[in-house]
């Protein structure tokens, strides 16, 4: 029974978590009412949460494995009491920014559930399954929905102390209702490190999610304040449409992640950034409100697609390190949502709009399109070298001048010449004695008229030996139907003709 509640509940953690992650960000007009903030501090007090809520993902994705999801949702809430405390107190900007860092615990438990739930389903439900956990990111949505409205009755000291009430429901549920036997895995950090930071995909993974949630983070905790001070909403409209928002991407992240159980993910992240390019372009035009609207709900589109199928390739990638990719992962995308809110308030003081901000994000987006594209072919052709490597027939790539230009493992296995050996070669080092020269000269002209041969050839082994083959030649031709390369196929048939004698 307590293995089945726990996406409910884990998904429920998250929402109060990220709750918290932007508490500030959803009160900061009404807090910057009674606590002096220089303009140009605006951005740092929101997108300091940031900092820790990416760092301590990787530790705790890896200790969630380590110790279970119900030991570490505990501890993280627990440990959040008091920094949401603190800023109910707050009377300057330094206890906003001391406070506002250690509400970062509270960004920091995504890791967490990501890599727990995988556990209780199969692969192909872990897309679906890591979508609606990641909807907790509608924790976002209700705080910028919500704690504006009831910070307008009772003011966003008393709006603080309602998320400790929150907070202490949430730790007795965890200690109730959290799994006491969810699997461990004990592998050191250190191992799990070695065994994942040299791989591309582990950095080209990070840098999506950095673009995809990194933007979801930034837009939700830069729009409450960016539609007051640039549009002139009130308060509680700025905070409507930046729920709105938040709504939108957290719906689709489920999504995201059921497409990427039925479709190819890379495809898919081929849409998501292709339309990341153009949304932002719109956006680095300065465009009015109604403008301003389209390009951010298209971005809050793709990035709830986005989000959920990159924790949907995660574990396909990284099956036995989830916990640490997961960690870093995450981390990256945390840290994509600390810095584009200072970078935009720099230009912004620097050149008197946001233009650039946005066109650079357009950018990055057409980059990490590129890179995605780049993905998907490398795969097709990592997937054709495992066959060729795994293949029982021996294969052999020859260029026009009848040069060896590839073997495989099998190939070496018949004819005991090793890679090294045959390669640079004439494909004669196999030639038997037993064929006359009418027969090549036979099967010449049947590959240049039907562009392959198919038939028994005597070839022989390294050591002198001879053998009967089973040989496919092929022309391998380009698009404008010029023959590039020639390659044969062969398997040992020699005994099947004993067995049939």
């Amino acid at each position: 029974m307590l293995r089945k509640i726990q996406l409910p509940l884990q998904t429920l953690n998250l929402i109060v978590g990220f709750m918290i992650w932007v508490l500030i960000s959803s009160l900061l007009p009404f807090i910057k009412e009674d606590i002096a903030i220089p303009d140009n501090q605006l951005a740092l007090v929101t997108a300091i949460p940031v900092i820790l809520g990416s760092i301590l993902r990787v530790p705790l994705g890896y200790y969630a494995n380590q110790f279970g999801a119900r030991k570490i949702f505990l501890i993280s809430f627990v440990l959040l009491l008091f920094p949401v405390y603190y800023i109910s107190i707050a009377n300057s900007l330094a206890d906003l920014l001391v406070g506002g860092l250690f509400l970062g615990i509270g960004g920091a438990v995504f890791s967490v559930g990501v890599t727990s739930l995988p556990k209780y389903y199969p692969k192909e439900k872990h897309g679906f399954v890591n979508g609606i956990y990641g909807a907790g990111n509608l924790g976002t949505a209700i705080s910028a929905f919500a704690a504006p409205v009831v910070a307008t009755k009772l003011g966003w000291s008393t709006t603080v102390q309602f998320y400790l009430i929150i907070l202490g429901v949430f730790i007795l549920a965890n200690f109730l209702l959290g799994d006491k036997q969810e699997t461990k895995v004990k592998t050191p950090l250190l191992e799990q490190i070695k065994g994942v930071y040299k791989n591309e995909k582990l950095w080209l993974l990070s840098l999506f999610y950095f673009i995809t949630f990194g933007s979801f983070v930034a837009f939700t905790i830069y729009l409450p304040n960016f539609l007051v001070a640039n549009f002139g909403l009130e308060k509680v409209d700025a905070g409507f449409r930046t729920a709105g928002f938040i709504v939108i991407a957290t719906l689709m992240r489920p999504i995201g992640g059921w497409l990427a159980d039925r479709f190819h993910s890379l495809i898919l992240l081929m849409f998501v950034f292709g339309v990341y390019t153009v949304s932002a372009m719109i956006l680095s035009f300065a465009p009015s409100i109604g403008w301003y609207t389209f390009g951010c709900l298209t971005i809050a589109l793709c990035a709830g697609i986005g989000n959920g199928v990159i924790f949907k390739l995660v574990p396909m990638y990284f099956s036995k390190q989830a916990g640490i990719v997961n960690g870093i992962v995450s981390a990256m995308g945390g840290l994509g949502g600390f810095f584009p809110p200072l970078i935009l308030t720099l230009l912004f003081n620097l050149t008197g709009h946001y233009a650039i901000g946005f066109m650079a994000l357009s950018e990055v987006a057409l980059a990490s399109l590129i890179l995605v594209v780049w993905m998907y072919f490398q795969g097709k052709m990592s997937l054709a070298n495992e066959v060729l490597n795994h293949t029982a027939e021996g294969i052999m790539i020859t260029d026009t001048n009848g040069k060896i230009i590839s073997v495989n493992p099998a190939f070496t296995k018949i004819t005991g010449f090793e890679a090294a050996e045959a390669i640079g070669k004439n494909p004669n080092i196999l030639k038997s004695n037993k064929q006359a020269k009418s027969f090549y000269e036979d099967l010449w002209h049947s590959i240049e008229t039907n562009g392959y041969w198919q038939g028994e050839i005597w070839n022989s082994r390294k050591d002198g030996e001879e053998y009967l083959q089973w040989l496919t030649i092929s022309a391998v031709k380009n698009d404008a139907g010029e023959v590039v390369q020639y390659a044969g196929m062969f398997s040992d048939i020699s005994n099947l003709k004993k067995k049939k004698a």
